[in-house]
Order: structure tokens, then C-alpha cells, then sequence
């Protein structure tokens, strides 16, 4: 059934942009993403289902549901994985340490700027970008105390940074590892994304390196030492990535099983401390405070459950609009009228204004017919378009929250110009130095 122009489809559009609209305010009204977009694919999936009922079709709204529901069961057993081994590396202080040591070193404020970007930069493809501006943030935070300038500047070069890393790999953003788990690209094909986004995090960071000052901040001696099983739960991490390649490269099955056998690696290694954390204690002497016992459950009931939800509730609310028939149309226009390298640089932008996992999801929904070139254009473009504002990403939300008014939408919006310049320079890099992907299907 057609419902783009019935009233259905119509309600539809109005409630998921009503719903999109509080997700975005969040900052201000303190309303958790998740709530109002699971609200709104119910009611979607429920107006939808009554108008196909009405027409005789029991059967059809139920099973594309399903359909849409193993989509987010992949993403969500993916990312539940992902996220309890870096709630376990962060409960064995591994970024804690990252950061006393950064802050012992005594670099001034222009060489810290060029280093927690970098790091970031690098940090992204392993951890994800989220994660990445947390930890990063976090040093900012530390040594430019009382410096709001350095802090407003050096979380906006983190956000480019870390988004920018993160577009390169299918462990740097939510959007690259849809494209991977759906297919389009391989493992390794995503590193043709390596230089194009060093372009797009180099132009706007010498920019914005010109507005530090070189002086060097006051630091404390605090020096942070990670817990017992912090080194091994890292190489557990990549272990653990390794076997999720591994099983989509070799074996063709889902990289959230993977993941999850994986998570099973940490879970051993979890009750092997367990079981020792007391005998170890005892040969080392009380004043040994690192020696602890270690929940694996405890970390996976740390999982960011409010992002979790909201990518259920993303993708049901666009699941449901491409049922009632709007993404055919907008696919018709977009990568048949435009063109798709047109189409491909759009996305970028519109990720920028409502956020880049709605706008891939939507584009992965249509599923436009396009070669690996255009596949990584897109890739590329979802994940670096949305550093082009702060609510363009999980990372500037995130940052916005955590260095609260120093990190602001207008202070970061005062880089907008060259940001998008580093933007439009990484596309032409890739349009340059990727043609060799041009015509191979995925």
C-alpha cells in the first residue's frame, strides 16, 4: 500500500520529526534521546498496521517489523560487546591513566591541542568516537582549568578528530559499522577512507592551532596506575575484533557473533580474576590497593542503555516511514535526479543538522544501487558531515554535557566555515585517489 500521500503516512512524517525535535533539545529539556523515538514507533508502527488492517493485509506490517527488529538485534548485540569491554577498561582505569600521564608532561597548551587531537584521531577506529572525545575531553578538562578559551577550541578539534578517525574504521562510529555489517564494505577497504580523513581533520586543526596560545597550563603530580587485568583486557579487545573479522571475512556470519563469542573471552578472564584476586592480595601485602576482584555483568550492565534504545527506536521510526513509501521517493530523487555522488555529499550535511544515524540508517533502508566508490563516499560523508555542528554527532553532544559552557553550539559554530572546508577537501581527496573502486559492486 501507497500511504505516502494518505493521511497515515502524513501523521507518520509529523510525529517522527516531532520526536527528532525533543532528541535534539535534549540538552535543554533533559528528556532522554531514547524516549521520545521508541513513543513514536509505536504509535507509527500502530497507525500503520490499523490502516493495513482496514485494507485486509494482517500479516504485512508484522513481518516487516521483524525485519527491522533482527537489523537492530545485529547493531544492538554488536555494540552491547563493544561497550562492556570499554566500561571494564575504564573500570581498570586504563583511561585514567591515559590522562594522568598526558597531564604530567608538562606540554603547553598548542602542543596539547595537536596531541589530544592525534590521539584521537588514532584512538576513534579502536574505541569509537563517543568514547574517544570522553577520554580526551576529560585531559582538556584537566589542564586548561580556568582557561575557557583553550578548553572551547580543544573540544571542538576533539570532536573533528575523533569523528574524523573514526570514519576510516568499522569500530569508529555507529555508521561505518552499519555499512560493514550490512555488506557494502569490507574490513579493509575502509582504510581507502585513511587519507581523506586525515584531510578532514588536518585543515580545520592548523586553522584553529593559530587561535592557542603557546603557554604552558599549572599541573598536579597525580599519577594513576591501572588496575590488575587492564593490559590483557586490552589485548582481549583485540582479540575479540579480531575474531568478529574473522568470522565476517572467512566464515560469512554476522559480526555480532563474533563479538559475542568474544565477550566470552572477557568473561573467562573475568572469573580468572575472581577466583585469584584474594590469593594475590595476600602474597603482595595490604599495601597493594589495585589487587580487586572483577564483575563482568556489572560492566555489561554499564552499557550506555539510553543509546541503545534510541537506535531501536531510529530505526523502527525509519523502518516505518520507508514502509509507508517516503524513502523510495527520496531515493528516486536523490540518486537518480541528482546523481549519487550529489546525493552522497548531501548526506553529509543533513547528518550535521539531525544527527548522522538516522540520516544512514535512512540511506541504508533505501539501499540505492551504487558501486564501492560511492559506498565509501557515503561512509565517509555521514561520518565526518555531522562535526560540522555540535549536534552533528554522539561526540559533540556528548562534549556539550561533560564541558558544559565552555563547549557551546556557538562556540563551536565559529568553526563551522573552515570545518566544512576540511569537509569538501576530504571528498575531493577521495574523489582523486579512490577511482579504483569506481564500478565494482559490493
Amino acid at each position: 500500500m501507497d500511504l505516502t500521500a494518505h493521511w497515515v503516512g502524513i501523521v507518520a512524517i509529523v510525529i517522527f520529526v516531532v520526536a527528532y525535535s525533543l532528541v535534539i533539545v535534549e540538552e535543554f529539556t533533559h528528556l532522554r534521546k531514547s524516549v521520545p523515538v521508541m513513543l513514536a514507533a509505536g504509535v507509527i508502527w500502530a497507525i500503520i498496521a490499523a490502516q493495513y488492517a482496514l485494507g485486509g493485509y494482517d500479516h504485512e506490517a508484522h513481518e516487516a517489523v521483524k525485519h527491522f527488529l533482527i537489523e537492530f538485534g545485529e547493531l544492538f548485540l554488536f555494540l552491547l560487546c563493544a561497550m562492556t569491554y570499554v566500561n571494564s577498561m575504564s573500570e581498570r582505569r586504563v583511561f585514567d591513566a591515559l590522562r594522568s600521564w598526558l597531564v604530567r608532561r608538562g606540554f603547553g597548551y598548542r602542543k596539547l591541542f595537536w596531541i589530544t587531537g592525534i590521539i584521537s584521531f588514532f584512538l576513534s577506529p579502536l574505541i569509537d568516537n563517543l568514547t574517544t572525545a570522553l577520554v580526551m575531553c576529560a585531559v582538556v578538562l584537566a589542564v586548561g582549568r580556568g582557561n575557557r578559551r583553550f578548553i572551547g577550541i580543544a573540544c571542538v578539534n576533539i570532536v573533528v578528530a575523533a569523528n574524523a578517525g573514526g570514519a576510516f574504521s568499522p569500530f569508529g562510529d555507529i555508521t561505518t559499522l552499519m555499512v560493514w555489517q550490512r555488506g557494502h564494505v569490507d574490513f579493509i577497504t575502509f582504510l581507502a577512507l585513511f587519507v581523506p580523513s586525515v584531510v578532514n581533520y588536518i585543515i580545520p586543526a592548523i586553522f584553529m592551532s593559530f587561535a592557542v596560545r603557546n603557554e604552558t597550563p599549572s599541573v598536579d603530580d597525580e599519577q594513576v596506575a591501572m588496575k590488575r587485568g587492564a593490559k590483557r583486557i586490552m589485548f582481549l579487545f583485540g582479540c575479540t575484533i579480531a575474531t568478529a573479522v574473522s568470522f565476517h571475512n572467512f566464515l560469512h556470519l554476522p559480526p555480532f557473533l563474533g563479538m559475542m563469542t568474544g565477550l566470552a573471552y572477557l568473561k573467562i578472564f573475568g572469573h580468572y580474576l575472581n577466583q585469584t584476586s584474594d590469593r594475590v592480595r595476600v602474597g603482595l601485602g595490604s599495601e597493594v590497593g589495585d589487587i580487586q576482584g572483577f564483575d563482568s555483568f556489572r560492566e555489561v550492565s554499564r552499557a550506555e542503555w539510553d543509546t541503545l534504545l534510541f537506535f531501536f527506536g531510529v530505526i523502527m521510526c525509519v523502518g516505518g516511514l520507508g514502509f509507508v513509501g517516503y524513502l523510495d521517493m527520496v531515493s528516486a530523487y536523490m540518486y537518480v535526479e541528482l546523481g549519487p555522488t550529489i546525493a552522497n555529499t548531501l548526506v553529509g550535511i543533513l547528518s550535521a543538522i539531525v544527527d548522522n544515524i538516522p540520516v544512514m540508517v535512512a540511506v541504508l533502508q533505501m539501499n540505492p544501487a551504487m558501486d564501492l566508490y560511492q559506498w565509501l563516499l557515503v561512509t565517509l560523508t555521514a561520518g565526518v558531515g555531522g562535526s560540522m555542528l555540535s549536534i552533528g554527532s554522539a561526540a559533540g553532544v556528548a562534549l556539550m554535557g561533560q564541558a558544559r559552557g565552555r563547549y557551546t553550539f556557538f562556540g563551536h559554530l565559529k568553526w563551522t566555515p573552515v570545518i566544512a572546508l576540511g569537509y569538501f577537501a576530504s571528498i575531493w581527496v577521495h574523489l582523486q585517489i579512490n577511482g579504483r573502486y569506481e564500478g565494482i559492486m559490493p
